[in-house]
């Protein structure tokens, strides 16, 4: 049986832990045994991270030690996956680079706040989207910095119409990466639990989850 490990906290606006409730019991369901944690102890302990062949961080904001962003970052190294969504992935401690280095991005801004916009398919060949057309959200759609080795399987274009200056911008939504061993996915929406409801959302999260584990 497969292992993941979900972990969530941080700050309560993300819906960390309802988040983190819509997508175990479709992990369990799909055979895994399924370990939750609500506390950050848990990425210093490096023999429970390199059993899980699948990490889940859920958690806004937040610092971590160096030795649980070497234990963290080494695990994935070695192979273990990690997926997540919106900032409780690639929001997430803030002041640990190495951590940013292997998710692949940082939020920066969500120009506008709750905004209507669409995100756009780009590699409906890959797997991941196979039978996924373009979709619409109302949500926050986050500018981020990006790792340029990213694979983008989705994207979204600022119009402008809040921040002048990004009018036009293509923005990744979506991407897969590697890093060591390990398989990394992201996906930049996911800013409450309502998100999950749009199917779209929905779908491709669990399949990056099963994506990116071991």
């Amino acid at each position: 049986m497969k292992k993941a490990l979900m972990v969530w906290g941080g700050w309560e606006g993300h819906e960390p832990q309802r988040c983190v409730e819509i997508f175990a019991p479709f992990l369990r369901n799909a055979g895994y045994e399924v370990d939750v944690r609500d506390t950050l102890d848990v990425f210093g302990d490096a023999p429970t991270l390199a059993a899980a062949d699948l990490i889940v961080p859920c958690w806004t904001c937040g610092q971590l030690t160096d030795l649980q962003e070497q234990a963290l970052c080494g695990a994935v190294r070695a192979g273990s996956g990690i997926a997540g969504w919106h900032g409780g992935t690639c929001d997430a401690f803030r002041n640990n680079c190495q951590y940013q280095f292997m998710t692949g991005g940082q939020f920066v801004d969500h120009p506008g706040g709750t905004i209507d916009y669409t995100v756009k398919i780009t590699r409906p060949d890959d797997p991941l989207m196979a039978g996924i057309g373009d979709f619409k959200m109302h949500s926050e759609c986050y500018y981020m910095h990006v790792d340029p080795t990213n694979e983008v399987l989705a994207t979204t274009t600022f119009t402008g119409a809040h921040v002048p200056w990004i009018d036009g911008c293509v923005m990744p939504v979506v991407w897969k990466r590697g890093y060591g061993a390990g398989r990394v996915f992201y996906a930049s929406f996911g800013h409450i639990a309502a998100d999950f409801d749009v199917p779209e959302c929905r779908e491709i999260v669990q399949r990056g989850l099963l994506w990116a584990s071991r």
